[in-house]
């Protein structure tokens, strides 16, 4: 039987993109799937067919036993977006009668650790990296408004991207956003924030845009382009660095910043849940604890007994209770 996995692949890919999948996702789930059709002819499978679960497990067992020359190995969060990518693969095929039984329904990807974000801002070090954009420049103001509209908001780096003018409600003060798999989800602007989207409105936008006044992005390049990650990327970096934050800061350090912020100062877990557009409460749930870690470090440095100087095993009323021998 000829070779015919490239078509199913093909489809795939033709189908996610009529289902208005984000396009990293789309180019990540290409490259994934390629590989693994690439393993397919390797142990001699080119019909798609023949694919059964067994073979699934043992390309699992592949990725999580793999090394490279210098002994590399994926990470769990890689391995499991390359077993997700096969699963949304034969979730279509058997939707679209391709194969009659699905092979990749059972198999489950390996457990990640629930782990804490590994940066988050304090609320001084936040303002000092809004302080930074010289707002006498055109680019300051677009910076400075892209950078209240993250603190405010929580949104996604490819969110703030794909917002048009057409998005901002700023007499009501919310904002439409385009989450994943094109879920739509409106979240609030505060005043910082809705006060400089007027003003970039305003005064920036319409010089950016004048030899290309067809764009319906909301923020744009210089040159009345969209904006891309890469200037975010680097905006965002040179800020931070400017002032005088050690730690790494990307678009998503400041997600984290505004989850936790919000779970600290008493937000109800269920509403920031619908801010950031988890698609389930366990994964909003994380913020509770780096919230519980930053409110356990404030009470450390801020609490007058915890800035007692004598530790209470050398309290010399203590030593004959630690000293006492059991009546």
């Amino acid at each position: 039987m000829s070779d015919n996995l490239n078509e199913f692949l093909f489809a795939f890919i033709e189908h996610m993109k009529v289902r208005n999948y984000a396009k990293a996702t789309l180019t990540s789930y290409s490259r994934y799937l390629r590989k693994f059709l690439e393993w397919l002819r390797e142990t001699d499978i080119t019909d798609i067919k023949r694919v059964n679960r067994d073979t699934l497990t043992a390309y699992q067992v592949k990725l999580i036993e793999y090394r490279d020359d210098k002994g590399g190995r994926f990470t769990i969060a890689t391995v499991s977006i390359k077993i997700r990518a096969v699963k949304r693969f034969f979730e279509y095929l058997e939707s679209s009668n391709q194969v009659l039984i699905n092979p990749a329904e059972h198999i489950k990807e390996p457990k990640k650790e629930s782990r804490l974000p590994r940066a988050v801002l304090t609320e001084d070090e936040t303002r000092k990296i809004l302080d930074q954009p010289n707002l006498s420049t055109l680019a300051g103001i677009r910076d400075r408004t892209i950078l209240e509209v993250f603190y405010s908001t929580g949104i996604r780096l490819a969110e703030l991207m794909n917002i048009t003018i057409f998005d901002c409600d700023l007499q009501g003060g919310l904002l439409r956003v385009k989450g994943k798999f094109s879920k739509e989800r409106v979240v609030p602007l505060g005043r910082h924030a809705v006060k400089f989207i007027k003003e970039y409105i305003t005064r920036v936008r319409p010089q950016h845009t004048k030899k290309n006044k067809a764009v319906r992005n909301l923020f744009v390049t210089q040159f009345g382009t969209p904006i891309s990650r890469q200037v975010i990327d680097r905006m965002i970096s040179f800020c931070s660095k400017q002032a005088g934050i050690a730690k790494h800061v990307t678009p998503h350090v400041f997600r984290h910043t505004f989850a936790t912020q919000l779970v600290k100062n008493g937000a109800d877990i269920t509403a920031v849940q619908k801010m950031l557009g988890h698609a389930t409460l366990s994964v909003t749930k994380i913020y509770t604890r780096v919230a519980g870690v930053e409110v356990k470090k404030t009470h450390r440095a801020s609490h007058p007994r915890e800035k007692d100087k004598a530790d209470s095993d050398e309290h010399p009323d203590m030593q004959g209770f630690y000293n006492a021998k059991p009546h």
